[in-house]
């Protein structure tokens, strides 16, 4: 098996060919050749009709897909979905390779390098001292997420990770023959394991299961990069500062989780589950703090008479169990082996266990993260003023970043939870306690007054002699779950409160006054442990989200509460909901406007601005290059402080590969670093009222389609997996916030998921035609050159565009006409789908004006070597989930069946790379 088009570089073209060619041999020893030559039958038709749109290629193609039994499906879809995997890991693999040969032969920075960022505010004018103030105050932090569109098991993931190494190997290193053919050896057996490894789960998984996987990537990216890169960044700076100790940078980059806290619609995540994960979290770290530390004890063999060391390393070294005579003369070793028995019981007082491959003397444990730094900083010290500071610049200098970065909790667990149910919870305290007995019948004013009052007082609402709601009791149990976290492993265990579809200043108080009954704030003191961030979601909250927190400024006592924060304030914006409730086009054009608004209320209040982003892996829930998208915010929006949501198969992509998630996180800081200094000037009015009018078209096609068109509810169940993607097993969340088919109720990720697997990809593109059209026709030429000129200057504009071109990149109206065909109402589905098809030829049309394509046939999204070379694998995928889909609804319903639509899903997802 091998891709249609490879472009030009030889070395890409050989890693795919040779790793298809051994999942080919793998297929035909495993499977043998009637297997082997079905898929191969496959493969050419699907290469011919690429080729040159062969009509009897695509008949073929489509009379094998319908033939095919449930086994044949199973072994079609298995082999096509490998592929594509095995294509991605080769092609992230030249990625690498590229960005090495770059700095071999000492290229100029990319865009997107910290190298290129540095460079370019220093010569934009800034100060070597502005950039160190800057990372002291700065704060860049992907939150990881698990979602119901997460499909990769562990297990395919340690496969990759094992062939993504063997690929690495060898770029990295000249070979002998021998080496060569040992290393081809390896692949085959990976690529075996790969093929002999179930694709999808057997049963669902739970909140645990996902933490478990999501630890994954501190083990395979995380505690290793992180620190790699935070010296990377402090030598590259050294040279500039003045002072040596300045290149010490604060750790402002962190990673943050939502997995095992999100309880926005996911029933399963419990007080106990969050008990857990933190548990879990903490036995990861300390694990790796141990590793490290007996790797160290075993390296610095440094004898006292070879050697000076400090009072304080020899204090250390004195108090050590270690008492061995053979080591008696190694200060170095017996202070490593003093602070492996402190980790030893320290991981034993937090979690209950003891870690394996371990063992130690009795020791006092570690209280904080802190201890263990300062003895991390003794031995450091005593190395650097006494001649052997080289020592302490290697794995001592990344463990001692760890430390200070990764702490005892790992990662800052955010909560999340729907301000209905924080609504509901403080109407029934109040009412159990006296306090009010109808809560919910009051305004907003109301509202406000007495929740200020019980912020104000330190009579608690909650009475262990009284009887709760179960939601009410299991609310208020995560509640005093943190507030147990912060005792047990630190305020940096949980940070952040989320409130989903917040709307009012009594969403964020109620959150407050829980937070109270927990002790989490003490009106005494004024001080609040845990940020409360709003999260804006809908088109309507994102219009009224500054004047929210406008009237929230505006109340003394919330500022006094901010004081104790820092008097930063952070707001979340919902990129996937706002998509769902008004399309692509209205969602970001109203997130700009909102973070636009926020800038000015936070700088009238003089309180610290920091956005959340919300952001997916697909272009419909604000997917897209990272870098572009920060640099492409509103002036003043960044301020140095930026979080971002890593979500779904995402995190896959971006993290699984070691030197792939370094780059990643790289570029997250660059462009943070950027997007601060930039001068940012604001767009001409002129772009600003174009667009206003565009998307007030936008909606209209977009709402009229998904919210007004009579059966499109219906239209959307059928044409799509929906169904089926509501029943994988790929996520602890249901895929609807109620039991209900709604287009309101439902999730905005498989909302998504669900038009990528069709190869609609609307969320991504649709209305954007219509408001083009519409504003071309008021505006004529002049119209036309000016969205020209907003695509030239404005990078919002510019980066929107480029988004949407993906979309467009990943979609086939032909192959969204055989899913078409699934509707039962024939009239229902021939008008929906003509709108559809219509509206994307608008767009097609429109795209190719604006970016000056004169023929859209050549726009960029048809040359795109990535999606177009896999379209051969892709459709086929397509073709043969619309049959089983077909049989399926026709009462075929056996076990065979269903697992061929979960096969063709996963291997469709594989495909696109960035779907939910």
């Amino acid at each position: 098996m091998q891709l249609l088009d490879l472009g030009n570089d030889k070395r890409l073209q050989y890693d795919i060919r040779q790793l298809g060619w051994i999942l080919g041999e793998t297929i035909r020893e495993q499977e043998g050749d009637d297997v082997y030559h079905l898929i191969e039958g496959v493969r050419q038709a699907a290469i011919r009709f690429q080729l040159d749109e062969n009509q009897a290629a695509h008949r073929e193609l489509k009379e094998i897909v319908c033939s095919l039994s449930p086994g044949e499906a199973a072994h079609v879809l298995r082999a096509f979905s490998y592929f594509l995997l095995l294509a991605n890991m080769a092609e992230d693999q030249h990625q690498l390779r590229c960005e090495r040969a770059d700095r071999i032969v000492g290229s100029a920075p990319k865009a997107g390098s910290l190298s290129h960022a540095v460079t370019g505010v220093l010569e934009s004018g800034a100060q070597p001292s502005d950039l160190w103030e800057f990372f002291r105050h700065a704060l860049v932090s992907p939150v990881l997420t698990a979602h119901p569109t997460e499909i990769q098991r562990k297990s395919i993931l340690n496969c990759r990770m094992a062939i993504a190494q063997l690929l690495n190997e060898r770029d990295r290193v000249q070979q002998t023959p021998e080496e060569s053919s040992e290393n081809e050896g390896a692949l085959r057996r990976a690529i075996l394991t790969l093929w002999q490894t179930h694709m999808l789960r057997r049963a669902k998984l739970s909140v645990v299961d996902e933490v478990e996987n999501g630890l994954a990537y501190y083990d395979y990216t995380m505690l290793r990069e992180v620190p790699r890169l935070y010296a990377h960044l402090e030598d590259l700076l050294a040279p500039r500062l003045a002072s040596p100790k300045l290149a010490a940078l604060p750790s402002f980059l962190t990673i943050g989780s939502w997995i095992g806290g999100d309880r926005d619609g996911n029933p399963f995540v419990t007080a106990e589950v969050l008990e857990q994960t933190l548990k879990m979290q903490c036995e990861r770290a300390l694990s790796f703090y141990l590793d490290e530390v007996h790797i160290l004890a075993s390296q610095l063999s440094i004898a006292k008479a070879e050697g000076e060391c400090s009072e304080e390393l020899l204090e250390m070294a004195n108090r050590s169990p270690d008492t061995s005579p053979h080591r008696a003369g190694e200060p170095y070793r017996r202070a490593m082996a003093g602070i492996h028995a402190r980790l030893f019981a320290t991981f034993h007082a937090m979690t209950g266990g003891r870690p394996t491959h371990h063992s130690a003397a009795e020791a006092r444990r570690y209280d904080n993260a802190a201890e263990l730094m300062h003895d991390l900083d003794v031995v450091h010290h005593s190395l650097t003023i006494n001649g052997s500071a080289i020592l302490a610049r290697g794995r001592l200098r990344y463990l001692r970043r760890a430390v200070d970065v990764f702490g005892f909790c790992l990662s800052s667990v955010d909560l999340r939870q729907n301000a209905d149910v924080h609504e509901r919870v403080v109407a029934e305290l109040l009412r159990t306690s006296g306090v009010h007995v109808d809560y919910l019948s009051l305004d907003e004013s109301d509202r406000v007054a007495l929740l200020l009052g019980e912020l104000v007082s330190s009579r608690p609402l909650v009475s262990p002699h009284l009887l709760y709601s179960d939601e009410c009791a299991s609310e208020l149990a995560v509640f005093h779950a943190a507030r147990y976290a912060h005792v047990r492993y630190g305020a940096g265990a949980i940070k952040n409160y989320i409130i989903s579809k917040a709307a009012s200043v009594s969403d964020i108080l109620e959150v407050a006054t829980l937070l109270k009954e927990a002790g989490l704030y003490r009106p005494a003191e004024r001080k609040l442990d845990i940020n409360v961030v709003p999260l804006f979601e809908t088109i309507e909250d994102l219009r009224r989200g500054a004047s929210v927190m406008d009237a929230l400024f505006a109340i003394p006592e919330y500022k006094q509460f901010l004081r104790s924060r820092g008097e930063i304030q952070e707001v979340m914006l919902g990129y996937s909901d706002s998509n769902k409730d008004g399309g692509f086009l209205t969602s970001n054009w109203e997130l700009y406007k909102a973070e636009s608004e926020f800038v000015r209320v936070f700088a009238k209040h003089q309180i610290r601005l920091r956005l959340f982003h919300g952001r997916g892996g697909s272009v419909g829930r604000g997917g897209g290059s990272s870098y572009d998208a920060i640099l492409a915010q509103p002036a003043g929006s960044v301020q140095g402080q930026f979080r971002l949501t890593e979500q779904g198969e995402v995190i896959t992509a971006k993290y699984a590969n070691p030197e792939v998630g370094r780059r990643n996180l790289e570029v997250l800081i660059a462009a943070t670093l950027e997007a601060s200094f930039q001068a940012g000037s604001a767009p001409a009015p002129e772009f600003l009222a174009a667009l206003e009018c565009m998307s007030e078209v936008a909606f209209r096609a977009y709402r009229g389609l998904v919210y007004e068109t009579d059966g499109f509810e219906s239209y959307f169940w059928e044409s799509t997996v929906i169904s089926e993607i509501a029943s994988l097993n790929i996520g602890s969340r249901p895929a609807s916030r109620k039991k209900t088919t709604a287009i309101e109720d439902l999730r905005a990720i498989p909302w998504v998921l669900s038009w990528s697997q069709c190869r609609v990809m609307l969320p991504g593109w649709f209305g954007f035609g219509s408001s083009v059209r519409v504003y071309l026709s008021e505006e004529s030429e002049k119209g036309r050159a000016l969205l020209q000129r907003m695509y030239r200057e404005w990078p919002f504009f510019r980066t929107l565009l480029s988004n949407m071109d993906m979309a467009l990149a990943k979609a086939d109206m032909a192959i969204a006409g055989s899913y078409a065909s699934l509707v039962s109402n024939e009239a229902l589905r021939k008008t929906i789908y003509a709108r559809i098809k219509h509206e994307y030829d608008l767009t097609v049309t429109a795209l190719a004006l604006i970016t000056e394509q004169t023929d859209p046939e050549h726009s960029s999204r048809f040359v795109n070597y990535a999606v177009r070379s896999r379209l051969p694998y892709i459709d086929p995928l397509n073709l043969v989930q619309v049959e089983l889909l077909r049989r399926f609804r026709d009462g075929q319903t056996d076990d065979s069946v269903r697992t061929g639509i979960h096969l063709s899903i996963n291997g469709v997802a594989a495909g696109l790379r960035n779907t939910g």
